[in-house]
């Protein structure tokens, strides 16, 4: 079995900073820190559980990870995660926040430096972290995307109804011509909402449009090169459903570029209901996420499988909520 000597010997320091680095001392450096965390990885160090120090043994550390923080995280999709697990964090945990596109490969990411990892999924790519840390046998609730993993429990909203909803209203204001920009692709949110959009259309027995289906990047500068396209087609729609808010955001100042007003001329819809989307002008009508309670869940169940509490391994879809305002208008 191996020991906290072993490490010590092989990393070629005193067995007080091998035991310091694991128990995540602020006494020990970060590079230090990292190669003895790294050494008994390989050597699937374990602590003893039985021993009296298990108190010791614990990290007091929980992850947070998103797929990117980078690339494809809207600023308010980023705060309200944030805000809802530390809502439920207590002061006896550490929250460390970082991305998956962060690392090159997870050899860091073990029971001797998280005591429980919650995972804000964007894309399948994060497959791989989550087989690496079940592996581990860390802790582990996954959020905001759907995974076919029956053994995890899976925290999501449930965005392809989201956006039906939201389609569907645009139809019911009498809309025909109807476009969709859409989220980073491969991110299964920009294919749920897809999805909720094609099911409207098809619902209600319309045709379906390829040149109604831009892309974007789930940001402000997206949304607003998106709309451009749309505008330049030779019969651009009436309507448009954005895949989040900060593209729809984006939208309409391309809208105000060209001259044109909002809903007057085109009507938009968004999605996540931002802080920013009740002061747009016009003010968006949108749908609303849950992200902020969705991470709330998923805090307690966490820390409830940290406590060695049973949890029940399911599915938990949280409702959106379609959020009526100015930016769609009723057609004649």
């Amino acid at each position: 079995m191996v020991t906290i000597k072993d490490i010590a010997r092989l990393a070629n320091v005193s067995h007080t900073t091998v035991s310091r680095a694991l128990n995540n001392s602020p006494l020990i450096k970060e590079p230090t820190k990292q190669k003895i965390l790294e050494i008994a990885s390989q050597l699937n160090y374990t602590p003893n559980y039985n021993a009296k120090s298990l108190v010791t043994q614990k990290s007091h550390t929980i992850g947070l990870f998103f797929s990117s923080i980078s690339n494809g995280t809207s600023p308010s999709f980023f705060v309200d995660a944030l805000k809802g697990v530390n809502h439920v964090i207590s002061q006896d945990y550490n929250l460390f926040v970082r991305g998956i596109d962060d690392y090159q490969d997870f050899s860091t990411i073990n029971p001797l430096r998280f005591d429980g990892i919650i995972l804000m999924s964007q894309s399948v790519q994060d497959n791989s972290f989550i087989y690496h840390t079940m592996q581990k046998g860390i802790p582990l609730v996954v959020l905001n995307r759907y995974i076919e993993e029956n053994h995890i429990i899976n925290i999501l909203s449930d965005d392809t109804e989201g956006s039906r909803q939201a389609v569907e209203y645009v139809i019911k204001n009498g809309h025909r011509d109807i476009a969709i920009i859409e989220g980073i692709q491969g991110f299964k949110s920009t294919q749920m909402r897809k999805e909720g959009y094609l099911q409207a259309l098809i619902q209600h027995g319309m045709s379906i449009q390829p040149e109604y289906s831009v892309s974007g990047n789930y940001d402000m500068e997206s949304g607003y090169l998106a709309m451009n396209k749309l505008l330049s087609l030779k019969k651009s729609p009436t309507a448009v459903f954005c895949s989040n808010d900060d593209m729809a955001i984006g939208a309409m100042n391309a809208v105000f570029a060209k001259g044109l007003k909002v809903p007057d001329d085109i009507s938009i819809i968004g999605f996540d209901d931002i802080g920013f989307s009740r002061y747009t002008t016009p003010r968006l009508t949108t749908v609303k996420r849950p992200t902020e309670q969705i991470s709330i869940w998923g805090a307690k169940k966490i820390l409830s499988l940290i406590m060695g509490k049973q949890e029940k391994v399911e599915k938990i879809f949280a409702n959106t909520e379609l959020i009526i305002r100015d930016s769609v208008k009723k057609m004649e």
